[in-house]
């Protein structure tokens, strides 16, 4: 008897030592709960804006939903917290979209139109980091997709247990929140420059968002509308250019050189080295260069974009305007030289699956990473290196053309992110297969780079393209070719900073001053490097413009 009753007595006392220790741990969890959802509700959806400062706020949604949660009885209430807790779950998960295409393309998430850029940021980091990385990566991403929206519920529904089990004191909290909350938004009150105290950025976010849907639908019909309005496009071909006859035109698109390239004061002084030593000594080889500005349709990415925008004469800023192009039979650039009797070339080293688009823009021949064959060493996201891509693209042209002038248009891709490593400039007969660049590459200092190792890599990057180019014209250029190349887009805000422009230089190279003459209503300036004061044309205009200038 003596031996049940100890047992009962430890068994009572280990129950009464437990206690505490649930309380302690349902009060944390209960903490954790209301600091989850306030992190929702105040977590910016501005890259920029992101710092302590940005979360001292009173969230008005917060404070009507406690509200709500008060005024019903208790079976409504449950189901009003678990659809808030869905609703915030999904709010949460468009801040970070937002946050992420801020940082990277300094533009917010479109709910419509950027999911297929998924599939491309996962070849992206497939391309530049491996494919185990890209995978988890993708389970990451996944798992938060599930799990945030889920854990913001279940915390949604111990806040409503919270309110209803302390009604008087939350009563009492609310009203008292409620009257700052309006003092705060009476004198406009801030902690950080652009956050408000009195806060209602999630209705803005939201409202925001649907606005842009709204646009998106709209801008369809705006668009197939714009497609069928094209001056050129019932021009014959004998009336097409006309000022280039027997001229080999080339149009290169150098990955990520944007202004900031040539004007901020920490890559200006070496790629602007690069570009005025490149003018002089193209100058000594009878070359004359002019050279401009074009506002890209996007930024940090999206360089199909700015090649549909350059190609087509529209602007294309999405890819619902992208594949209604596609699907259209608009009188590219390439089409034009073709219907005036070009033979027309496609080189894309970053293509490496079947690329449909191809057919679209009019080439007769196409170079993708397996027929430029590059056997060398990987370089992350490049295929291969620009020189490699010059000098195979030369060698299978070689005799192809049949004597016919060609328009050719060229990706070069050595200055993608990463932007390290940078491959080396090596003598031109010795490329080959590209084995030759097997340890010549410069690899950033530290794998862990931070934002000025970044910058420096870029520049880096840029500087090789460059001297690549330069080098091909000096080496490989005749008396017949016109060789137009333009940044695609700017770099990521982690090189620009925030606010940067979206424009590009573009430079047009020839030996032919007559060439040079066509355009000299343009206003660009003299040599590679445009300066502060050269012109700046949108990119959708510049189709017409050069139709115009080298037509009869």
């Amino acid at each position: 008897m003596r031996g049940e009753l100890s047992d009962v007595t430890a068994t009572d006392g280990t129950e009464a030592e437990d206690r505490p220790k649930r309380s302690v741990v349902a009060r944390l969890v209960t903490l954790l709960a209301v600091l989850l959802v306030l992190l929702v509700l105040t977590l910016p959806y501005d890259f920029g804006r992101l710092s302590p400062g940005a979360f001292v706020r009173i969230p008005l949604e917060a404070l009507l939903t406690v509200a709500l949660l008060l005024a019903l009885p208790p079976r409504w209430s449950r189901w009003v917290a678990t659809l808030a807790g869905v609703a915030l779950g999904l709010l949460g998960l468009l801040k970070l979209f937002d946050l992420g295409f801020t940082a990277a393309l300094s533009r917010a998430f479109d709910p419509v139109l950027d999911w297929a850029l998924l599939d491309e940021g996962f070849a992206f980091v497939s391309e530049s980091y491996g494919r185990p990385v890209a995978i988890g990566v993708a389970i990451t991403l996944a798992v938060v997709a599930v799990g945030l929206p889920t854990v913001v519920t279940l915390s949604m529904r111990r806040l409503r247990r919270l309110v209803i089990w302390h009604r008087a004191g939350t009563r009492r909290v609310v009203a008292a929140l409620v009257v700052v909350w309006v003092v705060c938004a009476a004198f406009n009150v801030r902690v950080v420059e652009g956050v408000t105290v009195a806060d209602t950025s999630a209705t803005t976010l939201t409202n925001g968002h649907g606005f842009q849907v709204r646009l998106r639908l709209d801008d369809r019909e705006r668009f197939a509308a714009l497609l069928q309005d094209d001056r050129f496009a019932a021009t014959p071909g004998d009336q097409l250019l006309t000022a280039l006859r027997g001229k080999n035109v080339v149009v290169a698109f150098v990955e990520s050189y944007g202004r900031d390239a040539v004007e901020d004061p920490e890559f200006a002084p070496q790629v602007g080295a690069v570009l005025d030593g490149g003018t002089s000594s193209l100058g000594a080889a009878g070359f004359a260069s002019q050279s401009g500005f074009l506002t890209s349709p996007t930024f940090g990415g999206g360089s199909w974009l700015a090649h549909d925008t350059l190609l087509s004469g529209l602007w294309v800023d999405n890819d619902q305007r992208h594949r209604t192009l596609l699907a259209s039979d608009r009188l590219t650039l390439n089409k034009a030289f073709q219907r005036a009797s070009w033979q027309t070339v496609g080189v894309m080293p970053a293509v490496s699956k079947p690329w449909p688009e191809g057919s679209f823009f009019g080439y007769d021949r196409f170079y993708d990473a397996r027929k430029l064959a590059y056997r060398g060493p990987k370089f992350s996201f490049g295929t291969m290196p620009d020189q490699y891509t010059l000098a195979s693209w030369r060698r299978l042209e070689l005799g192809n053309s049949g004597g016919d002038p060609t328009m050719t248009e060229l990706a070069l891709v050595s200055s993608h992110a990463p932007w390290t490593p940078v491959p080396a400039l090596v003598d031109w007969a010795a490329l080959g297969n590209g084995a030759i660049f097997k340890g010549t590459a410069k690899e950033s200092d530290d794998k862990r780079r931070n934002t000025e190792q970044i910058r420096a890599d870029y520049r880096r990057s840029i500087e090789y393209t460059l001297g690549a180019l330069i080098s091909y014209v000096q080496t490989y250029g005749d008396d017949d070719l016109v060789f137009i190349f333009l940044g695609d887009h700017q770099p990521a805000a982690v090189v620009t900073g925030d606010n940067a422009s979206r424009d590009v230089p573009i430079s047009i190279v020839t030996r032919d001053r007559a060439v040079l003459d066509r355009i000299s209503g343009w206003g660009w300036q003299d040599g590679l490097k445009p300066g502060p004061q050269a012109p700046v044309w949108r990119m959708d205009t510049f189709r017409d413009r050069f139709l115009t200038a080298f037509g009869p």
